[in-house]
C-alpha cells in the first residue's frame, strides 16, 4: 500500500530485456535504502514492484510480461526517470490517498497548459475507466495522488493542476503531449460504482 506522495524521480541505471521479463536497475538515495530488503515492495511509476537484489545503492526489480503489457514500464529505457515511493508503514501519515500499486490502465497526455507557477495536464482515459473518475475525486497518476480538477465524460478526458513542488519531485515536468502514464482509479469510488451497477442490474 502507498500514499501517493512520491519521494522523488530517479533515473534507471540499466534495463535488461529478456523474453517476457525486464530487469530494472535503479540507484536509490540513502533515505530510500533504509531498512530496504529483498522482497520489499517499492512503487515505480505507480506500479507495485518487488525488490529482487540490492548491491550498495543499486536496487533491481523484475517486471513480468503482464506488467509490461498493462503499464508503461515496458517502454522504459536506461536513463528514463520513474516516480519512486517506498510502501507505507503502519501509522504513517496519509498525505494523498491509499494507492495499491495495481495499475488499472494507461492514459495519454493530450494537452499541457503552463502559466506562471501553474501547470495543467489533460489526459485521455480508456473508456472502461471513465465511470470511476469524478470532478474533485482522487486519481493515481504514475504513483502520484492527484485531484481531478475537471472531467469531460463524453471524451473520457480529465485535467489535473500541478504545483511547482509536484513538478520538482516527479516526472511530470518531463512529460510531453503523446506520452503515456499509469492510472489507478480510487478503489472506494470503484467499489461504490460497481456495487450500484450490480444492484441496478439485479432489479431489472
Amino acid at each position: 500500500m502507498y500514499t501517493g506522495i512520491v519521494h522523488g524521480a530517479y533515473p534507471l541505471a540499466a534495463v535488461i530485456r529478456k523474453p517476457g521479463l525486464h530487469q530494472l536497475f535503479i540507484d536509490l538515495p540513502p533515505v530510500l535504502l533504509e531498512d530496504l530488503v529483498i522482497g520489499a515492495s517499492v512503487g515505480l511509476d505507480g506500479v507495485c514492484m518487488t525488490v529482487t537484489s540490492i548491491d550498495g545503492a543499486r536496487v533491481s526489480f523484475d517486471a513480468m510480461q503482464e506488467t509490461l503489457s498493462l503499464t508503461t514500464l515496458g517502454q522504459l529505457n536506461s536513463g528514463d526517470s520513474v516516480n519512486v515511493e517506498r510502501s507505507a508503514k503502519q501509522g504513517a501519515e496519509i498525505g494523498g490517498h491509499n494507492i495499491s500499486g495495481h495499475v488499472d490502465g494507461c492514459a495519454e497526455l493530450v494537452a499541457v497548459e503552463e502559466s506562471e507557477n501553474n501547470c495543467t495536464l489533460r489526459f485521455r482515459l480508456p473508456h472502461a475507466l471513465s465511470k470511476y473518475v469524478f470532478k474533485k475525486g482522487f486519481i493515481g497518476i504514475s504513483g502520484c495522488s492527484l485531484t481531478v480538477a475537471d472531467y469531460k465524460r463524453d471524451e473520457a478526458e480529465f485535467t489535473v493542476w500541478l504545483i511547482p513542488e509536484t513538478l520538482r519531485v516527479t516526472t511530470f515536468a518531463q512529460k510531453r503531449v503523446g506520452d503515456w502514464v499509469n492510472i489507478e482509479v480510487d478503489r472506494q469510488t470503484q467499489v461504490i460504482v460497481d456495487t450500484v451497477e450490480r444492484v441496478l442490474a439485479e432489479r431489472e
